[in-house]
């Protein structure tokens, strides 16, 4: 009987609660519509305005399609002088350093060599025997026209002048050679030295030169480098020379520039390939050539050719924030009463130039959205 009304009392305790309703599921949210609370972030009027916050929305830009080249820093073959003395001396005084700056005509050196005595001795000589040579043929001329001489007579004073007069000038011009004015040598005023002035104005480069040095005519004894025209050489490969072409924009910068770039342009397309190396070789020239200073010849470069360019919707680089290798953005979205409430969304980064990202997923965007453009990166990075 106990055991019966136990049973009893537990039946009546489990029918009320099988005869409750189980509550009903809420319908799920629409997946493109929902948003994570980790991903929308609210900012009051007040906050945005003292943040110096800004709103902009997707824009087309111009996005350069270029090919990396790399290379040096030179000067023309005019801008550079290796100087040497026509006629074999002793270096007598020489006061130079590198990278002091000289002017075309500067004295650099001077040489010192008993023979330089004997080639003015020469040329007094010649001068002095050209006037009697003068007078004997010009008289042996007359005579010869006359048949008062014989033509033999007149031949000989002919080769006579003309030989000597060969000889003067070609010591005369050997003077020049030397620096030394011909038309101030006379007996009592004959040089044992000789000046070498700078071909070319410049900065000196190198000096090989040493005081008592015995120089020959095939020694290089200064160096000198005139940078006010600097060029880009630049080496670019084999499969990517199709593509570049006179006039295009060149961008390039150094270690020394700490990554600022500065423009150029192409001049000139090599011909040929290096059957070694593959590469072709580009000389361009800079868009501002007062910038020529700034970069000595020999300095190491690197650069990009801009061969193309496309349009493409992008935001501002400041507004797409990098996190674990990928992108963000802050799209605004509407939100009740004055508050500001933007969404954290992933995007596609495409070319990054000029201060803009190319976002290559902009077809997932509407043409009326905004993004935060300025001060995102502080609130994603949060």
């Amino acid at each position: 009987m106990i055991k019966y009304h136990l049973l009893i009392a537990v039946l009546v305790l489990i029918l009320p609660a099988c005869s409750e309703k189980k509550p009903e599921t809420m319908p799920e949210t629409d997946g493109a519509a929902a948003t994570d609370a980790e991903d929308l972030i609210t900012l009051s009027p007040a906050q945005f305005e003292s943040s110096g916050m800004q709103t902009g929305q997707m824009a087309d830009q111009v996005f350069s399609k270029a090919i990396k080249a790399n290379g040096m820093i030179d000067v023309p073959p005019e801008n550079q002088a290796s100087v040497s003395a026509y006629f074999a001396g002793y270096v007598k005084d020489i006061r130079l350093l590198p990278g002091e700056k000289v002017a075309k005509g500067q004295l650099l050196f001077t040489l010192e060599n008993p023979d330089y005595v004997g080639m003015q001795q020469d040329y007094l000589e010649a001068k002095g025997q050209l006037s009697y040579l003068k007078a004997d043929y010009e008289r042996q001329k007359t005579l010869a026209e006359d048949n008062v001489t014989s033509q033999k007579n007149f031949l000989k004073a002919e080769s006579e002048y003309n030989v000597t007069m060969a000889r003067f000038e070609s010591l005369k011009k050997k003077l020049s050679l030397m620096n030394i004015d011909p038309g101030q040598v006379s007996e009592g005023n004959l040089r044992s030295t000789i000046n070498i002035v700078a071909p070319i104005s410049g900065y000196i480069t190198g000096v090989n030169a040493n005081k008592g040095m015995f120089l020959n005519p095939s020694d290089v004894a200064v160096t000198i480098t005139n940078v006010d025209h600097v060029h880009l050489e630049l080496n670019v490969f084999e499969k990517d020379i199709q593509l570049v072409k006179e006039g295009q924009l060149i961008r390039f910068n150094s270690v020394e520039s700490g990554g600022k770039l500065y423009e150029a342009s192409v001049h000139l397309v090599g011909r040929t390939v290096d059957p070694a190396t593959r590469i072709v070789n580009i000389h361009g020239h800079l868009a501002d050539e007062s910038q020529s200073s700034l970069f000595p010849p020999g300095m190491y470069i690197e650069a990009e050719i801009v061969v193309d360019g496309k349009t493409a919707k992008a935001l501002p680089q400041e507004s797409v924030v990098s996190i674990e290798d990928k992108y963000y953005v802050l799209r605004k979205k509407t939100s009740a009463g004055d508050d500001l409430a933007f969404e954290k969304k992933e995007v596609q980064v495409g070319r990054m130039e000029n201060g803009f990202a190319e976002i290559l997923n902009a077809a997932a965007f509407g043409p009326d959205d905004e993004f935060l453009t300025v001060g995102a990166f502080s609130l994603i990075s949060e």
